[in-house]
């Protein structure tokens, strides 16, 4: 079974998009990842791994790979985008947000999607999609 990764740079190719660094490198990254990363924090991670890529190059990047289905764009509420790669299997997950120091984590829970699917099937709405995202205190700030 082919990974996000290899699935989206194999796509990209045969639509004829060339196999740039920036592309490949933000790519490789989003694939890695367990939750979404705003473009900055794909920038940093780039530079930190020595990668030479231009931020205007990582927000094309996202904006193509958005575009095209490959990402999910995410607002948790920061003012910021978020990105995470869009799993072709449906597979995803929701997100917890702490409102005192700013970190994302992602949850899964197989009851919050049953009861979405109900809401979807007594409001006779067709659902393309959906995102949970849950605002708090993490357990760290919480204990401070």
């Amino acid at each position: 079974m082919r990974t996000w990764t290899e699935d989206t740079l194999a796509a990209l190719g045969q639509a004829g998009y060339r196999s740039g660094g920036a592309r490949s490198a933000v790519i490789e990254l989003l694939g890695r990842q367990d939750c979404c990363l705003s473009a900055q924090e794909i920038f940093d991670a780039l530079r930190t791994g020595r990668r030479a890529v231009g931020i205007a190059s990582v927000y094309r990047v996202l904006d193509l790979l958005a575009e095209k289905g490959y990402v999910q764009r995410i607002d948790v509420g920061d003012g910021m985008a978020r990105f995470e790669p869009v799993q072709r299997s449906g597979e995803h997950h929701h997100h917890l947000v702490c409102e005192d120091c700013g970190k994302v984590e992602a949850f899964s829970d197989d009851g919050l999607e049953r009861a979405l699917r109900r809401v979807e099937s007594r409001s006779r709405y067709s659902v393309a999609g959906h995102d949970v995202v849950l605002r708090g205190a993490c357990q760290d700030c919480v204990a401070a």
